[in-house]
């Protein structure tokens, strides 16, 4: 029975309109699935393009926030501001910081700047001479002036209570001592950037906290909101006066529908009468409470869903007219093959002998730990064995018949091979042999000693050259390991001293500074008496002391400023090997654990090894000492690299207790340290090498507790 049900089950499956309708079915759902690929696809294409718009406009946000933010700051250092808040009715003060600020603000390209007391009354203001002069204004209710009063910098967008433009304004504090006198405020345009956004072809707009649309270039949808305000936002809106006497703030006539991320959606509207759909991507800016929501049309989409459609049908049909076509040649050709299989048989089996004498003489050749390399008479390879192979990395099929210059010579010795080669092809070869450097495939040198010999045939003619090739690269490296380590102990030695020059720097910079202090003094109670004569000779003594202390600093950073040496194709993953192996003892001593994450195959970086292995080294024991006091169970050293472009970076890691933010550039300055016993040379040493190199040294905190160093390296090819 079982039988029966298999056999009609075949002859069910061998019917032709049963077949053709599989086909068809499957056609169909590859159509289908084109379509829904090109669709997701397209989307993908259009939300990186938003993703860079997004971020593109977010730096220039950023910037403005960043070009103005230390304007207040700056304005509020004058010393007529302090006096002026400290006497609020000198009107001689008054005139001075007005024309203080009425030139700071055309320096700066600001709308306005204007200076507070305590009780948010606008003493002074760049446009005093204005109708909408804010001078004796007061904008206590201000958010801006209430954070800033608590001594804290405030950032604020809003409709001008005097003048009714909008803007945004950047409030910082005017201290005196621990005092908060007032507040400095600098208020800034975006009139450029909405004219810049109005010419955008898909809306752009800026959404604050409560979701209310304040900057757009769709006017129709300024002041209107996200979503419902609640009575409380609404009464603070009104009370703060953030965007003018407005009674309430619509919906925005938006639906919505989420795609895969909650940041990015569809947004269906209409823009001046007219539906529209857009994609649509937020991106929220933490620093000033908005968010930026960038849009593009989706049209795109759905015309690439309808292409691809169009495209995999008339695929199927060319697909569906060439089966056909094999199918009808595939008996002429089935004959043909069995024939040529008949064939290549026969020759396999006249071969196997031939082929299984040339494997025993291959296994002798490649069993020889000496490269083996055979010339013609012209200098073309006709022969290698696989310790020469391995020698230079490349595969015998990559270099039999190559004529010179081979692919392995170095690009920097090219003359010194011809020459070498034309020696070794003379009537009597040197029985020394002769150095070379060559290049692996992978980047590395590799240092060979070559002993080459001619080939006569059996009638005494010369056939070409066999030359044997020994690699001594490891006997090279062990005698510049010698001739570096001498190097190393030398410059221990001139560093040893660094502590010594440092108090020597101390003791005579402090007399040339005691003395400019002391002329300037002198200089400013002379200026004030006008006599010219002696103000001319304290300034000549002040420049003469300040060419002294000049000179200290220029013989100190002589002394210290490590000497170059000669640059190479290193590897960076044999550096860090070294250095590890360099600090073996100090980290087992002290129980840390070194991890590594290593990119694989990383090109060489050219540089001196030894300038590299002394940055890691100190890293390293920077990262020691910073976890001195934690548990041995948590101590552990992070090292990783990875390629970016055309450079590769390499990151030290520790889980100490990081670097103060306020230190984070400091750690770089000569003689800066935070040990009581360090000299602050080693970090600026180590960005002197780095930056040597080509390369960048910094310094950032970890999310999780600790500081990274990471630096990056040029590639050598």
């Amino acid at each position: 029975m079982k039988s029966l049900s298999l056999s009609l089950l075949r002859r069910f499956f061998r019917q032709p309109w049963l077949r053709w309708g599989l086909l068809a079915l499957g056609v169909g759902m590859a159509i289908f699935l084109a379509g829904q690929w090109a669709e997701r696809r397209e989307l993908h294409s259009r939300i990186q393009a938003l993703q860079q718009v997004a971020q593109s406009t977010v730096m220039g946000l950023e910037g403005v926030s960043e070009k103005h933010g230390f304007l207040p700051y700056a304005a509020a250092r004058h010393p007529d501001v302090l006096d002026l808040l400290a006497h609020p009715q000198d009107q001689n003060l008054v005139k001075r910081v007005n024309r203080y600020l009425t030139e700071f603000k055309e320096r700066t390209d600001s709308a306005a700047l204007f200076v507070m007391d305590a009780g948010g009354v606008t003493l002074a203001s760049s446009n005093w001479n204005t109708a909408g002069s804010f001078v004796g204004q007061t904008y206590r209710q201000r958010p801006y002036f209430q954070q800033a009063l608590q001594g804290q910098p405030s950032y604020f967008y809003g409709v001008g209570l005097t003048t009714g433009t909008p803007g945004f304004f950047i409030a910082e504090p005017v201290r005196h001592g621990a005092e908060v006198l007032g507040v400095m405020v600098v208020k800034v345009s975006f009139d450029a950037l909405e004219r810049s956004w109005s010419a955008s072809p898909d809306p752009l707009l800026l959404l604050d906290s409560r979701g209310i649309v304040f900057l757009s270039s769709e006017s129709e949808w300024l002041y209107q909101s996200r979503s419902p305000l609640t009575r409380t936002d609404l009464d603070w809106l009104s009370q703060n006066g953030q965007y003018g006497a407005r009674a309430g703030y619509p919906r925005l006539p938006w639906r919505l529908r989420p795609l895969d991320a909650a940041t990015r959606y569809e947004l269906h509207t209409q823009v001046k009468s007219q539906p529209r759909s857009f994609l649509a991507l937020e991106t929220v800016l933490p620093d000033l409470g908005w968010t930026l929501v960038v849009t593009g049309d989706l049209k795109g989409v759905a015309q690439a869903r309808v292409e691809a459609l169009a495209l995999a049908t008339l695929l199927a049909a060319v697909l569906l007219l060439a089966g056909l076509y094999w199918r009808l040649h595939e008996r002429r050709y089935a004959e043909q093959r069995q024939a040529k299989q008949e064939l290549e048989r026969r020759v396999q089996e006249r071969t196997l002998d031939l082929e299984q004498a040339q494997a025993f003489r291959k296994a002798m050749e490649d069993a020889l730990l000496v490269g083996m390399r055979a010339r013609d008479p012209q200098g073309r390879i006709i022969y290698v064995n696989r310790a020469f192979c391995d020698m230079v990395g490349y595969r015998a099929d990559e270099i039999l018949g190559c004529a010179p210059p081979y692919p392995y010579w170095h690009p920097d010795e090219l003359e010194s091979y011809r020459r070498d080669r034309e020696a070794s092809m003379a009537t009597e070869a040197r029985p020394y042999g002769f150095e070379s450097r060559i290049r692996h495939r992978a980047g590395h040198d590799v240092i060979t000693r070559v002993y080459t010999a001619p080939l006569i045939d059996a009638q005494g003619r010369n056939q070409g050259w066999m030359s044997s090739v020994v690699d001594i690269t490891a006997q090279k490296q062990a005698e510049d390991r010698q001739h570096e380590q001498e190097r190393q102990l030398q410059r221990s030695a001139r560093l040893a001293s660094v502590g010594e020059m440092a108090s020597t720097l101390a003791h005579e910079l402090n007399q040339p500074l005691m003395a400019l202090s002391n002329f300037a003094v002198a200089a400013r109670t002379i200026a004030a008496q006008a006599q010219m004569t002696v103000l001319v000779a304290a300034l000549d003594d002040m420049v003469e002391q300040s060419q002294r202390a000049s000179e200290i600093v220029r013989r100190v950073r002589g002394f210290i400023n490590p000497r170059r040496g000669a640059y190479e194709a290193c590897d960076v993953h044999a550096v860090i090997t070294h250095s590890l192996a360099l600090l073996r003892s100090e980290l087992e001593r002290q129980s840390i654990t070194v991890t590594q994450h290593l990119s694989a195959a990383l090109p060489p970086v050219r540089g001196n090894r030894v300038l590299l292995e002394q940055v890691l080294i100190n890293l390293l024991q920077n990262a020691a000492q910073a976890m001195q006091d934690l548990p041995v169970a948590q101590r552990v050293i992070d090292i990783r690299t990875q390629l970016q472009e055309r450079a590769l970076q390499i990151q030290v890691g520790d889980v100490g207790p990081g670097v103060p933010q306020a230190l984070l550039e400091q750690v770089f300055s000569p003689f800066f340290s935070t040990k009581p016993e360090g000299l602050g040379l080693g970090l600026n040493i180590c960005r002197s090498i780095v930056e040597a190199h080509g390369g960048h040294l910094t310094v950032a905190n970890r999310l999780g507790g600790g500081a990274v160093f990471s630096f990056t390296l040029a590639l050598s090819v």
